[in-house]
């Protein structure tokens, strides 16, 4: 998978890789125990929550490794490896995404986000795979940046949420009447919007101001 030259730029995998353990760390425990944040809709609700779960954390780790320009490198056989995983994961976390997504408990605007976000990273990876498998490295690469933009976008989506929270609690009252469950849906509807579009907006502008150049192919 990536990426462009980083010309005269180190690749900045300590401070993301903490970031992403960190994430990790706070958000795996509950679904090791039964336990979730997220109140069920249906009877398949919680198994599909914790397979999406499990699986878009492998695709986050995975994501990162490919995200290492000197891995492909100098290790291109285990990049191709580390990107079987990846998609691996990637497909049915995206999936699964979309079933549950459409089902939360949130309300419909973030139901509407997450089928779109879920539709669009299942369209990036099996895209971006395919291109690989036609030899197509310039293309794979772009897709699997988009694709891996929507993998870490969660995290930026946990951001928004409290940020949002705030800024709107004044006007829970008198916008919503006092209807808390109202004014959480619209937290959540847009704390879940702007979280993957903004990071995906923000990699689509570079992707156009700095285009990936396929330099080495992948065997």
């Amino acid at each position: 998978m990536p990426y462009a030259k980083m010309a005269g730029r180190r690749w900045p995998a300590p401070a993301l890789s903490f970031v992403i353990a960190l994430f990790l760390v706070f958000s795996l425990p509950p679904y090791f125990t039964g336990d979730t944040r997220v109140p069920a809709t249906f009877s398949l609700h919680y198994p599909l929550l914790v397979a999406h779960v499990m699986l878009g954390s492998i695709a986050m780790v995975t994501a990162l490794a490919q995200l290492w320009p000197g891995l492909r490198r100098r290790h291109p056989a285990l990049h191709r490896r580390i990107g079987h995983i990846y998609v691996g994961a990637a497909i049915p976390a995206a999936a699964s995404a979309i079933v549950i997504g459409a089902a939360t408990p949130f309300g419909p605007l973030l139901a509407v986000s997450n089928v779109v976000l879920g539709t669009l990273w299942l369209w990036f990876t099996v895209n971006g795979f395919a291109a690989a498998r036609q030899r197509n490295f310039a293309v794979h690469r772009r897709h699997m940046i988009r694709s891996a933009t929507l993998t870490f976008s969660i995290i930026s989506n946990r951001i928004w949420g409290p940020i949002l929270f705030i800024s709107f609690h004044p006007l829970r009252d008198t916008v919503f009447g006092g209807s808390e469950e109202h004014f959480l849906w619209l937290v959540a509807g847009i704390g879940g919007w702007l979280g993957w579009l903004v990071p995906l907006a923000v990699v689509q502008w570079w992707l156009n101001r700095k285009p990936v150049i396929a330099t080495s192919p992948i065997p």
